[in-house]
């Protein structure tokens, strides 16, 4: 019988375990970093997708207090967990979806477009990692290689990390759960991990973008006194690419 509060501590192990192996990953995220931010200076904005709880980290980007302000996130209501969590998730592995919808998609060549999906194996990040390509923007995935074995449920028989430009690797288990009792596996990792992730990479946009301009489009937050004139003047500059209202 393990001892109350035992469990706490083992968590915050292994998720601090977790998040050293991504650390290591320093390098290339400056690389992507530069990427983006050449991207952002030629007019282009960053664009996430993900499918039920993945999309929580595209929510997490989008209208932050100290995040960009070119971020989009990218809607497809039959994708979320308020569709229904059951419904969501056969749709994530149904061909069609994404294709569906995509006369409501504004992504261009100078975009950078994250696909969130922690397996990397269903349908519909598939279908929009296909769709990015098509038109010519940077698509990148974050999503865990721990899964590679784990087949595709796409007709094409390819998983993410074998179509996007750039990997971001999170490293969360299979199954997610970093926390093992018996049979039971539990305690979620990849969207603090995923989370982790997205932040330290816009914070690195963030410092590129001010080392070579005197201001970066970043949000202040909404509680602080005259803060709401300048995030009104940042969404008038992308509101052609971003609705805000």
């Amino acid at each position: 019988m393990k001892i109350a509060g035992e469990e706490m501590h083992q968590y915050f192990k292994n998720i601090q375990q977790l998040l050293n192996q991504v650390e290591q990953q320093e390098q290339l995220l400056k690389e992507v970093a530069a990427t983006i931010t050449t991207n952002i200076s030629k007019g282009g904005i960053i664009q996430l997708f993900g499918a039920g709880h993945s999309f929580l980290l595209a929510e997490e980007q989008f209208y932050r207090a100290g995040g960009l302000v070119p971020v989009k996130p990218i809607y497809i209501d039959s994708l979320m967990l308020a569709a229904g969590p059951v419904t969501s998730s056969r749709n994530e592995r149904t061909e069609g979806v994404v294709p569906a919808h995509r006369h409501l998609f504004d992504i261009c060549p100078e975009d950078t477009v994250i696909i969130i999906s922690t397996s990397g194996r269903n349908a519909a990040p598939i279908e929009m990692a296909f769709e990015a390509k098509e038109r010519g923007a940077l698509v990148i995935s974050l999503q865990s290689l721990c899964y590679t074995k784990q087949e595709s449920t796409h007709s094409s028989g390819k998983r993410l990390e074998e179509i996007v430009d750039i990997v971001l690797n999170t490293s969360v288990p299979v199954g997610d759960g970093v926390l093992h009792s018996g049979d039971y596996q539990y305690g979620a990792s990849s969207t603090i991990v995923g989370a982790t992730m997205l932040n330290a990479l816009v914070s690195m946009v963030i410092e590129q973008l001010l080392a070579v301009q005197q201001e970066a489009p970043v949000f202040v937050s909404n509680n602080i006194n005259e803060s709401s004139a300048k995030n009104e003047k940042y969404c008038k500059q992308f509101e052609k690419r971003i609705t805000f209202n």
